[in-house]
């Protein structure tokens, strides 16, 4: 019932529609703004780099979105007014060990493709880029903005408007449909988008969809909070591209055309990796009734309530 744990908060529509809407309108003249800009946006972002240096930048992308972070859990917590926990999950408390051990898994996973890529698949694609000093600074940026930039993404999209959309529509397939495209969306003015083009439009809805199927069978953001972490956190300690929206003073630069990557890095994770990696899920959980989370019904608050009740009663 994690769609319906939006019923806990008040959704008159104003209150609600405010940062959806104001999220997109930015989304919107940023793409505007890339496509009637002289110069690719990979051009422009690294004349920025060089002016004020990789790790500024990176503070500055991630820190933006870590302030959306908090002002998103505040808004919740105050306005509408809802609980965090019920933003997050339908448990009664947050599980932590879910977060651990999908951050975990993909982070395992996700290290040891790239350094079996980097030593023994294609070591011709990287060069070492290893500096102790700039490591050392981007360590603790990483590790304390990157959560707050991907919890952004997840709360907003798989939390805030999948409960909302959720509640008004009263159903879960037009919620899991749209919160993955918006979140595709929300990449479209990325400079990889410029590099590899609009097929990896493909990976970014893909990896939404994968993100809300998870969310919506484990009724709960647990699991892809710990994953979408993992997957940026990692990215940046151990690879960076002169072409990529997070460029960072990495352990290894990849120098390949970004145009071969079509197949590993698109393809490959949406059709073969996030299916097996949701069928490992789904055993390990117990996942069920698979129709109903998917694309059942949504209840009424009334009816929310009174299962509730029933449910309470029972223990």
């Amino acid at each position: 019932m994690f769609i319906e744990q939006g019923h806990r908060g008040d959704l008159q529509l104003w209150k609600y529609l405010l940062i959806p809407v104001g999220f997109l309108g930015l989304m919107v003249i940023n793409y505007i703004t890339v496509i009637f800009s002289d110069q690719p946006v990979d051009v422009v972002m690294n004349q920025l780099i060089e002016q004020i240096g990789k790790n500024t930048v990176l503070v500055i992308n991630l820190g933006i979105l870590a302030f959306g972070l908090l002002f998103l859990l505040f808004w919740t917590k105050f306005v509408h007014p809802q609980s965090i926990t019920s933003l997050t999950t339908a448990r009664k408390t947050v599980d932590w060990k879910r977060i651990f051990t999908a951050f975990f898994i993909w982070g395992v996973f996700t290290s040891g493709m790239m350094l079996l890529d980097v030593f023994y698949l294609n070591p011709e694609d990287y060069v070492p880029n290893f500096d102790f000093n700039k490591f050392l600074i981007l360590l603790p940026i990483a590790v304390f903005l990157i959560p707050l930039q991907t919890s952004f993404e997840e709360y907003l999209f798989r939390g805030y408007i999948m409960q909302g959309l959720g509640i008004w529509v009263k159903n879960r397939w037009l919620p899991l449909i749209v919160t993955s495209v918006l979140f595709g969306v929300m990449h479209i003015a990325n400079p990889e988008v410029g590099k590899i083009g609009y097929v990896i439009m493909v990976y970014y809805i893909g990896t939404g969809f994968f993100l809300g199927i998870i969310t919506l069978m484990d009724e709960g953001l647990e699991l892809a909070l710990g994953f979408h972490a993992a997957n940026n956190l990692f990215g940046v300690l151990l690879v960076t591209y002169d072409w990529g929206a997070l460029q960072a003073d990495a352990l290894f630069k990849n120098i390949k055309e970004p145009e071969t990557a079509v197949l590993t890095e698109v393809l490959m994770p949406v059709f073969v990796i996030f299916p097996l990696l949701i069928l490992l899920f789904s055993k390990f959980y117990k996942w069920n009734n698979w129709s109903e989370k998917l694309a059942g019904k949504v209840r009424s608050k009334e009816e929310f309530l009174a299962l509730e009740n029933e449910n309470t009663s029972a223990v």
